[in-house]
């Protein structure tokens, strides 16, 4: 699809600007530089060792059993292996002779049995290897995974903010995906690894000359393998920025809930444009690597037929020669033949165990990144009830940012009392909240409750006391009962969830739904159902009223709402109120009537407080706000 197609002109007016294409996305800041840009060769080989430690170690805390039998396999498919050759080369002897053939394949039996028991013992050892494996991988994959979903889920919230974040975050879901493969690479490597070792030790008593050559010949491959590998790193991480907006981008236009903007603005011309321009740009960068991955393998591939041959011609001196008797020839041509095959598979495994652990690196990194990240701020904690939160002198900037959002702001909030804060956009209310929860932490003065410093405090003393409807909630495809309890029942019967389903006036609709409770409140799932947009809404307020917290905040709690619903949130606020400290964002100044006390906040400081008929009758710019309400 061209640009020119997608807005066409119509009637007799001059055509329409074609869309614009997507912005250029790159990893950016001092993580944006290539971590293999400027390492050598040499130094791409020598990680290899402790690749394959790192994964040896994580298999063995995964499942210690299934990693002993898949090394006694690897054993055993090594010692398989030198046997069968041993007895090729015993068996050749006779079946190379003069005797009669009845005589010779006589002779020759003990040896052939021999034979065929160690290719049956290394098929076996391979099968168990393989299942060794099956149980391995997934635990493995699905640790990795929980290990990248719980690091994002506690890095502090902040983090981000910051450069660069989101799109290591991108590249460490690369590592989630090359954790499948690690250990099936390093099963293959180490059993390549033992063979090949197996046949050398047979190919060096008949003739040490020819190991040399072999190694020559399969060598090129392998420093062709860590080459292209390393061509495919860089172009993996040139990608990464855009495949993270690519990522969200498609996540944003194939969820059912938004398909109505989608259709009625008529973008789908538009989002199909931008997400091929985006996905032909990746290719280029992917595609414009392909002839030097070519001359890599062009150039290698020459080298080591060259040495090939030399190792055929080798051998095929020494037999014309006499240096090799004949049976030797026949069991040399089988030593070659393993060893090479050996030698080829450990070199390919080695170079796709060395790409994996390059994504591995990027998953391990950003993990040690959102360690370092999460909270952790000491070990105080915070009794209830909480009856008084302070902040004083509380300067926060978000990372990248030059001025402050919230700048010098000093406030007390007491129990039982009920608090509005009201602003322009932008002000600094969504940031206050944040702030008062210790999600954010200040960068200059503190945030105390019941005089405990947040910034020393444990979080799992304090988040527990917190009940939070942010002005963007989630809207969960779990059980609507999930849904209210937030995955934390209080109780084991569900008393307790429809008190707070009645008190946001849902019980009726809850009570509707096919399952009740146990209704899925999705409806891209089988059996789900979907709520509308109001509902969802109070649904989330009945999430913070379930907690029985010792602070509530509501941002825009209502914004979806119809009028008695408004009403039935704000009458129970105030039913409520004498338990705990209750913080209501809005920008329905109508509604603030309910609260004690109002703040007014404007470019991140308070400008105004008091109660509503003072603050109308104060001429500033609450009064000024709420005239502009009401001109319409």
């Amino acid at each position: 699809m061209t640009a020119d197609a997608v807005v066409p002109a119509q009637g007799g007016r001059a055509a329409a600007p074609p869309p614009p294409p997507p912005a250029d996305f790159t990893f950016q800041g001092h993580f944006g530089k290539n971590p293999l840009g400027g390492v050598s060769f040499r130094a791409l080989c020598a990680r290899l060792p402790s690749v394959l430690g790192g994964t040896a170690r994580m298999a063995w805390r995964t499942d210690r059993a299934a990693v002993a039998l898949l090394l006694a396999c690897q054993v055993l498919t090594g010692l398989a292996s030198g046997v069968q050759l041993t007895a090729t080369a015993r068996a050749m002897r006779p079946l190379v002779g003069t005797a009669p053939v009845a005589d010779r394949l006589h002779a020759a039996l003990p040896a052939l049995v021999v034979v065929a028991a160690a290719a049956a013992a290394v098929r076996a050892a391979s099968a168990l290897a393989a299942y060794a494996d099956g149980r391995i991988t997934p635990k493995l994959t699905t640790q990795a995974d929980v290990a990248l979903v719980e690091a994002v889920c506690r890095v502090e919230a902040g983090a981000w903010s910051e450069d660069g974040f989101s799109d290591r975050h991108e590249a460490a879901e690369v590592g989630v995906v090359r954790t499948q493969m690690m250990v099936q690479d390093a099963r293959t490597f180490t059993a390549a690894l033992i063979r090949m070792a197996a046949a050398a030790g047979v190919l060096t008593v008949l003739k040490p000359l020819l190991l040399p050559l072999l190694l020559l010949a399969v060598l090129p491959a392998g420093l062709g393998a860590v080459l292209t590998a390393r061509v495919d790193y860089a172009t993996h991480y040139a990608n990464v920025g855009d495949r993270n907006v690519r990522g969200m981008m498609r996540w944003w236009s194939t969820e059912p809930r938004y398909g109505d903007e989608v259709r009625a603005n008529g973008m789908t011309g538009y989002l199909v444009y931008w997400y091929t321009a985006l996905s032909e740009r990746i290719d280029r960068r992917t595609l414009a690597t392909a002839p030097r991955k070519l001359r890599i393998d062009f150039v290698t591939s020459l080298l080591g037929g060259f040495f090939l041959v030399c190792t055929w011609a080798t051998l095929g001196w020494l037999a014309v020669t006499g240096r090799v008797e004949l049976a030797l020839v026949a069991t040399a041509v089988v030593a070659v033949q393993t060893v090479l095959a050996a030698l080829s598979q450990v070199v390919v495994s080695a170079a796709a165990l060395f790409h994996s652990s390059l994504y591995l690196a990027d998953m391990r990194s950003f993990l040690d990144l959102a360690a370092a990240r999460a909270p952790v701020r000491g070990i105080l904690t915070v009794d209830g009830p909480v009856e008084e939160i302070r902040l004083e002198d509380v300067v926060f900037r978000y990372p990248g940012k030059t001025g402050p959002a919230v700048d010098g702001l000093s406030l007390t909030l007491r129990r039982g009392e009920i608090v509005a804060i009201v602003g322009e956009n932008g002000s600094g209310k969504s940031t206050l909240s944040r702030l008062i929860t210790g999600i954010y932490l200040a960068d200059a003065g503190r945030v105390t409750w019941n005089g405990v410093d947040l910034a020393a405090a444990d979080p799992g003393s304090v988040w527990p006391r917190c009940g939070l409807v942010p002005q963007i909630f989630a809207q969960w495809p779990l059980r609507a009962r999930e849904n209210v309890t937030l995955g934390q029942p209080r109780t084991h019967d569900d008393a307790p969830v429809w008190e707070a389903v009645e008190a946001v006036g849902m019980r009726d609709t809850l009570d509707g739904l096919p399952l009740g409770l146990d209704t899925l409140l999705a409806r891209e799932l089988w059996g789900g159902s979907e709520l509308s947009g109001g509902q969802w809404q109070r649904l989330a307020c009945s999430r913070a009223l379930y907690r029985k917290p010792d602070l509530l905040i509501l941002d825009e709690p209502t914004s979806q709402m119809d009028p008695r619903g408004e009403h039935r949130i704000f009458e129970g606020l105030k039913a409520i109120a004498g338990d705990r400290i209750t913080l209501v964002v809005t920008h329905q100044l109508e509604n603030t009537r309910v609260a004690d006390r109002i703040i007014v906040m404007d470019g991140g400081r308070i400008t105004e407080q008091g109660t509503f008929a003072e603050l109308v009758a104060g001429d500033g710019l609450f009064a000024e706000l709420l005239a502009l309400s009401k001109d319409r």
